[in-house]
């Protein structure tokens, strides 16, 4: 059975799902968010990470003086970064609750692009489950909590998934409107607003030019640059740097649907609206459903938005803190009401 989670309920104003949505990166929320990490970003340490077979990825580390002994991994979404607005405004939040707070970045995320020679792809599982073992034996002995954000909230769900295999000490997992059914999300980037379809190939290709200044030697991406749209873009990549025979096996091959979460053991909780304009709420319908995992779903949100208004935590970032505050037990979300109702597998 899915139900909803009525707990958040902002005013009507604010209720158009790319508002919401919009509002997660808008620009003019940059000079609040930052003043708000400027301890955060200066207890900040760049590390590099070994995540085995060669590759590096960089996170940075924000350790306060008194920790709680608890430590954080944030994961941005695609095209995003360590340094999001919405990365920021969580990791502060946290640091200031006296978290030990990592923001870890995708390959060829941030200013990384120089790291790895070989191209970023969303089924590089792998690398990520490396950064998380490496970031283990950083905090010897406490069990990592993790968040991830859209396609960071998809990287999240299938590391933990993996976590008995890998050998990962992991106490939970929360993914904010993660990606579900790739091949269904990037219909509704190209159904829906074409303002979301250009946001997003104007960030990719604003990357693909920065990796090719990296490596000259091994990128040329002209004529992937002519197809301006995200399918075509997405196949031709497919095509010339992976091993994946289709763009669907590729799709495929980081879908969450399926079997996927089947052998899921560690504590998840997933917090989607029904109103996401760019993840599919039907993809729901098709998780695996180990006792593990929670689903939330809220009426209203869009994607990773969840603002009740313009200023202070979002109710998103609440309810995260609620939850890593609370050793993996399902918490009533903060709000009006206390009333939602809430999915628990």
């Amino acid at each position: 059975m899915q139900s909803v989670d009525d707990d958040f309920r902002p005013p009507r104003w604010l209720r158009n799902r790319h508002l919401q949505s919009m509002l997660a990166s808008t620009a003019w929320r940059r000079g609040r968010i930052l003043r708000g990490a400027a301890p955060l970003l200066a207890a900040q340490r760049e590390l590099l990470l070994d995540c085995g077979a060669g590759v590096r990825l960089q996170c940075f580390l924000s350790s306060p003086a008194h920790g709680s002994g608890q430590a954080v991994v944030l994961l941005h979404g695609w095209e995003g970064s360590a340094d999001s607005l919405y990365v920021l405004s969580l990791a502060a939040l946290l640091f200031a609750q006296r978290f030990e707070v990592v923001r870890l970045n995708l390959r060829d995320h941030g200013d990384t692009h120089h790291l790895n020679r070989e191209l970023f792809h969303s089924c590089r599982l792998g690398e990520v489950i490396g950064a998380v073992r490496a970031l283990q034996q950083r905090f010897a002995g406490t069990a990592l909590q993790l968040v991830g954000f859209s396609l960071g909230g998809n990287f999240m769900l299938r590391v933990a998934a993996q976590a008995r295999a890998a050998g990962l000490d992991l106490a939970r997992v929360i993914a904010v409107s993660p990606v579900l059914d790739p091949g269904a999300t990037l219909t509704a980037l190209q159904r829906g607003l074409p303002g979301y379809e250009r946001y997003f190939v104007r960030k990719w290709l604003r990357s693909l030019r920065r990796k090719q200044a990296a490596w000259p030697d091994s990128y040329d991406f002209s004529e992937l640059a002519r197809l301006r749209d995200l399918r075509g873009m997405t196949a031709e990549l497919v095509r010339s740097y992976t091993e994946f025979p289709t763009l669907d096996d590729y799709l495929n091959g980081y879908a969450l649907t399926g079997a996927r979460l089947a052998r899921l053991e560690v504590p998840a909780l997933i917090l989607t609206s029904l109103d996401d304009p760019i993840i599919p709420a039907g993809g729901l319908a098709r998780l695996a459903r180990p006792a593990a995992l929670s689903i939330s779903v809220t009426r209203y949100g869009g994607h990773c938005g969840f603002f009740q208004g313009l200023t202070g935590p979002t109710w998103l970032e609440r309810r995260i803190l609620a939850e890593l505050g609370s050793g993996g037990a399902p918490q009533p979300a903060p709000g009006a009401g206390e009333v939602g109702l809430r999915e628990t597998s």
